[in-house]
C-alpha cells in the first residue's frame, strides 16, 4: 500500500456544514486529496471554504440549504447533481446543539435537533446511497459524537440524535457493503468549534474536560479531517459500519 491509496483525484464530494469548524476542515482536506467539493451551509457561510478549495485547483460550489426543512434537504442534492452529475462521497457533518435540563427541554428544540442531526443525514444518505449503488460504489461518512456512547449533560436531544446516527450508520453499512458503498461514522471528542464555545468559556468545566483527555488538549478540526480522508479512500475499502472515535483518548480513560 502506498500513498496512492489515499488519492481522491476527480471524486465528487458533498460536505454539509462547511462554514466553519469540522465541516470546513473536512471539505478542504478532501480537496487536498484530490476531490472536487460541493460545500454546504446556511446563507453565504460556505462561500469562503468553497473559494479556498478553488485555490487548490479543484472545482467547488457553495450551496445554501436549511436542513431543518425537507425541501432544503432535497434541494441540496438536486443542486449538487445539477453541477457535478454524480456524488462519490457524502459527508453528513451539519448539526446543531441546544442545552437545557431535560425537565425544561422544549418540544420545539427536540424536534429541530432530531430533524437536522438525524433525519437530514438519513434522508441524504438514502438518496445518495441509491445513486452510489447505481454508480457501482461510494463512501458515506456521518459525523456522530462521543455522545453516541455517553449521555452527556443537559443535551438530551443531541445525545439521542447522535446515538441514532451511529445506529443508522451500521444499518446502512449492513445493507450496502456488498454493493461497494461503505458507510462509516466519526465520533469526534471535544473539538474547539462553535458548538463547544460555551464549554470552553466555562473555566471550571473546561478544566474538567481537559483533565480527563489523555492527549491533554482540545481537538482541532484537522484532527477529524484526516480520519475523514482515510474513510473516503481506498485505504479503508474493507472498513464499513464502524464508528471511529477521534477523541484524544477520552473513551479509553
Amino acid at each position: 500500500m502506498g500513498l496512492d491509496w489515499f488519492n481522491l483525484d476527480e471524486k465528487i464530494a458533498l460536505v454539509t456544514g462547511t462554514g466553519t469548524g469540522i465541516g470546513a476542515g473536512i471539505a478542504k482536506a478532501l480537496a487536498h486529496a484530490g476531490a472536487h467539493v460541493a460545500c454546504h451551509d446556511l446563507g453565504e457561510a460556505a462561500n469562503p471554504t468553497s473559494e479556498e478549495i478553488k485555490g487548490f485547483g479543484r472545482r467547488s460550489i457553495a450551496l445554501s440549504a436549511d436542513l431543518s426543512k425537507r425541501a432544503g434537504q432535497d434541494g441540496l442534492l438536486t443542486d449538487t447533481l445539477k453541477e457535478f452529475g454524480r456524488i462519490d462521497i457524502l459527508v453528513n457533518n451539519a448539526g446543531m446543539i441546544r442545552r437545557a435540563p431535560a425537565t425544561d427541554y422544549s418540544d420545539e428544540d427536540w424536534d429541530l435537533l432530531l430533524e437536522v442531526n438525524l433525519t437530514a443525514p438519513f434522508r441524504l444518505s438514502r438518496r445518495v446511497g441509491k445513486l452510489m449503488i447505481e454508480q457501482g460504489g461510494g463512501r458515506i461518512v456521518n459525523i456522530a459524537s462521543l455522545l453516541a456512547f455517553q449521555g452527556g449533560i443537559l443535551v438530551p436531544a443531541y445525545a439521542a440524535s447522535k446515538g441514532g446516527v451511529a445506529q443508522f450508520t451500521k444499518a446502512l453499512a449492513n445493507e450496502w457493503a456488498a454493493k461497494n458503498v461503505n458507510v462509516n461514522a466519526i465520533a469526534p471528542g471535544y473539538i474547539a468549534t462553535n458548538n463547544t464555545a460555551a464549554l470552553r468559556a466555562d473555566e471550571a468545566r473546561s478544566k474538567q474536560i481537559l483533565d480527563r483527555i489523555p492527549a491533554g488538549r482540545w481537538g482541532v478540526p484537522e484532527d477529524i479531517a484526516g480520519a475523514a480522508v482515510f474513510l473516503c479512500s481506498e485505504a479503508a475499502k474493507y472498513v464499513t459500519g464502524h464508528v471511529l472515535a477521534v477523541d484524544g483518548g477520552w473513551l479509553a480513560r
